[in-house]
């Protein structure tokens, strides 16, 4: 059997990235991606979902097994920022083909990197840019997601994978580590014992391995990963969008602080949602009662509220909230 070194050089190197004799079938079979743009020659992009509120992105370099080149990451960068920019969609989802997510970095482009050259040009850049993004990003995992393909699918806030998925950080069996997110992301995600295994050895993980350490969130069928991750995005899509935003926010804090001071963010952060207008997903204005008799029951955080209450035979009601917070300031809480 063939080491897992041998493996990672057969996938990574020039010598398969440029023959392109891999036959890929997409697992986006039933989506039809729009044509894409002149400027995206790396990914397809589409407007998916019932709503037409899910931006997908496909990486699109099957004959490299969707190494992750320079153009390819800033084509993935500019289309990330657009649809973040776009009211109407709601959760962007990164996805690849069958043979592979991402099999890692271009290692032909980076072959004659030096420190100078890639300190001087800011090399990995556009990743920051990426995870910056203020909404959910899933990651649609089949095939693949090696190095830095392993890396992108960490940067996102949601995984989901195919059953036949692999993932790794190899970089050590061709004498670098990982610098995207390998060292840093993946501890946290798996905790330290097994972060330090995956990236001393180089070993993948399959799907299920990873979904038991907590990398994955669940792991489908290869022909239905990307049926499901579209409704898992249309679900969080029913939401208030800055009520999304701000709970990506508070839960990415958690890995970037104290138990202390998350905490003390993440009050800051419930707080402020006092001050937005809370409309049922639906439209219709409708929220059950017990959500109303918590609210009224706050009013130490008031100095005055008026409500009208119209009782609902469903057990809802429609509730007109008028707020005026000690500061003297007006806001409607509930329309």
């Amino acid at each position: 059997m063939a080491s897992v070194a041998a493996i990672t050089r057969a996938l990574l190197t020039k010598n398969i990235i440029n023959t392109g004799r891999m036959a890929v079938s997409s697992n986006t079979s039933f989506i039809k991606f729009c044509s894409t743009a002149p400027e995206y020659e790396n990914i397809k992009i589409d407007v998916v979902g019932a709503k037409k509120n899910v931006g997908l992105i496909e990486l699109n370099r099957p004959e490299a097994l969707n190494a992750l080149c320079n153009a390819l990451l800033k084509e993935l960068r500019k289309a990330v920022i657009e649809f973040d920019a776009d009211d109407k969609i709601a959760t962007i989802i990164i996805t690849g083909n069958e043979k592979a997510f991402a099999a890692g970095g271009d290692i032909k482009e980076m072959q004659n990197y030096t420190y100078s050259s890639t300190t001087k040009a800011g090399f990995l850049k556009e990743w920051e840019d990426i995870s910056n993004c203020g909404k959910p990003i899933i990651a649609a995992v089949n095939g693949f997601a090696l190095g830095g393909g392993c890396e992108l699918a960490m940067l996102c806030d949601i995984i989901y994978a195919g059953e036949k998925a692999k993932f790794g950080q190899p970089e050590i069996n061709i004498g670098t580590i990982p610098g995207a997110g390998g060292t840093q992301r993946l501890p946290r995600y798996v905790g330290k014992s097994k972060a330090m295994e995956i990236v001393l050895t180089g070993n993948f993980i399959d799907a299920h391995e990873a979904e038991k350490m907590g990398l994955v969130s669940q792991v489908f069928p290869v022909e239905k990963l990307l049926e499901e991750t579209i409704k898992l995005a249309e679900r969080i899509g029913t939401h208030s969008p800055l009520i999304v935003k701000m709970a990506k926010q508070s839960v990415n804090q958690a890995y970037e602080t104290t138990l202390k001071s998350g905490l003390q963010y993440e009050k800051s952060i419930f707080y402020g949602t006092f001050a937005t207008s809370l409309v049922c997903a639906s439209g219709c204005g409708l929220i059950p009662k017990q959500i109303f008799q918590n609210l009224s029951s706050h009013s130490y955080l008031l100095s005055r509220c008026f409500h009208k209450v119209r009782l609902q035979g469903n057990g809802l009601c429609s509730v007109h909230v008028e707020i005026q917070i000690a500061a003297g300031y007006d806001f409607y809480l509930l329309k």
